[in-house]
């Protein structure tokens, strides 16, 4: 039964498995699209699955030790792999050769734990070593360079005692490079000038492990060492430094502050600690992955209910490696550590009822009561005439309704929890979000959010929807294109 027929307003947690198959995998991630999965292997392949046929596709073979890390750019055609032999791949997936050429190579000098593409251009890939080193590297001509993400040089403050870092990810946005410490501090970069403009002291954190944001990128959840998820709303930052302070190597006051965690997961029976995190689409759910020696177990909380546990999911025997949440419906898909990937979705039962909204289901049979005018013959002429008076009613399309008004007019009132939208000020001129994912872009004037945004699309990448097909390779079939 399609979901969305039945329910298109209200996106819940997937609660069993739908299907599974052995690709060897030591994780996998969706595309944007939903339908393919990348599934990195250990002796260093990564294959593209179809999820309609259940089979592979592309044959991805370019390194020689196992991959570390795996990443779709925003519109499915490129594929960006990294791995211990101190490489990251770049795959064009529109290439009609097989097995597809490398479509960019980078070479460091230390094993690479991982990478991924900008938001809004392939071309820019943040990269992290096993040596703590964070890199951004810019491919395109007229910016092409390999610049490392300096605690001590960007703030312009001098050795504050920097410590390696563990973690990297953009921001949705691409804006900013949110980076964790082994120290537990969170340092966020500007992608654009490579400067530091905030940095957060996460207490109690341990080294960071991993990094999650929600799709809008107003909520940030965070693993640490010491196996627990932490979930913050993010502040917004001081203004971006201008050419001249920048020629001058003066700064704008950046963010120094504690971040106080608005809800905690963990486990409070086996103390486990975990291996991967996803948000819904949506925001509303998010999933652990359990670090469980003895059993593939994912946690989903529900976000909207004040962080409330909402199910354990039971994936069998063999442990959890990873894990990741479809980017549009109820989907999860998680790895084993012998290869086995796990498609987990929410079954509905059939309701006829969505097909004819005059009807109604029930469960057993009920005495039908008639109303008094249900069989009623109303006079053609009357309802003519009640039609017609209807249609020359004038509407109003001057009017503008305001926020406040419409949330009146809509009887939802203001709301104090993570749907609220208000904000409080902090020190510095800067202001924390009480909201999530339900405002729209903020904090910083147009004018600077354009230069970021022209500064990221320049010189694109080719990365265009419907702008290419992927060639598909079946075995003892012909290629054909998507």
């Amino acid at each position: 039964m399609n979901e969305s027929l039945i329910n298109p307003f209200t996106l819940s947690h997937p609660t069993a498995v739908q299907t599974s198959f052995f690709a060897g995998a030591l994780f996998a991630r969706f595309d944007a699209t939903g339908r393919f999965i990348a599934a990195a292997r250990l002796n260093g392949p990564a294959e593209i699955w179809d999820l309609e046929t259940r089979a592979p596709i592309r044959w991805l073979d370019g390194h020689v030790k196992s991959i570390t890390s795996i990443d779709w750019s925003r519109n499915s055609r490129y594929l960006l792999t990294s791995s211990k032999d101190w490489n990251v791949l770049v795959w064009d997936l529109a290439s009609t050769c097989d097995p597809p050429q490398r479509h960019n190579s980078i070479r460091f000098d230390a094993p690479v734990v991982s990478s991924s593409f900008h938001p809004n251009n392939s071309q820019i890939i943040l990269v992290l070593l096993a040596t703590g080193e964070a890199y951004v590297c810019d491919l395109r001509k007229q910016h092409k360079s390999r610049v490392e993400l300096d605690e001590d040089e960007s703030n312009g403050q001098g050795p504050c005692g920097s410590s390696p870092i563990t973690t990297a990810r953009f921001d949705p946005t691409g804006k900013n490079i949110f980076v964790g410490t082994a120290a537990g501090y969170l340092l966020v970069f500007n992608t654009r000038t490579k400067t530091m403009i905030a940095r957060h002291k996460i207490s109690g954190a341990g080294a960071m492990k991993g990094l999650e944001f929600t799709k809008s990128g107003r909520r940030l959840v965070t693993n640490s060492s010491d196996r627990t998820l932490r979930q913050f709303i993010l502040p917004t930052y001081s203004p971006l430094p201008t050419d001249a302070e920048l020629q001058h190597h003066t700064y704008p006051p950046f963010l120094d502050v504690e971040l106080e965690p608005t809800h905690r997961f963990n486990d409070p029976i086996n103390k486990t600690a975990w291996h991967a995190m996803s948000y819904s689409p949506d925001g509303d759910w998010l999933a652990g992955g359990s670090a469980d020696p003895s059993g593939h177990k994912i946690y989903i909380w529900d976000i909207s209910n004040d962080g409330q546990l909402a199910s354990a999911l039971d994936g069998g025997r063999e442990p959890l490696v990873y894990l990741h949440w479809h980017p549009a419906k109820s989907s999860l898909a998680s790895t084993t550590n012998q290869g086995s990937i796990l498609i987990w979705h929410h079954p509905n039962p059939e309701r006829w009822g969505a097909f004819a909204g005059g009807f109604e289901e029930v469960d057993e049979n009920v005495q039908y009561e008639e109303r008094e005018d249900e069989f009623d013959i109303e006079d053609e002429a009357v309802l003519h005439e009640r039609k017609m008076k209807a249609e020359e009613e004038e509407v109003d399309i001057d009017t503008v309704v305001t926020g406040a008004e419409a949330a009146v007019l809509g009887g939802k009132g203001a709301q104090s929890d993570n749907k609220g939208g208000a904000t409080t000020p902090v020190g510095n001129g800067i202001s924390h979000f009480m909201d999530t994912d339900k405002l729209g872009s903020v904090g910083l004037g147009d004018d600077l959010i354009d230069v970021e945004t022209a500064w990221a699309e320049e010189d694109p990448d080719g990365d265009t929807p419907g702008g290419w097909k992927m060639k598909v390779i079946m075995e003892d079939e012909a290629a054909d294109y998507y």
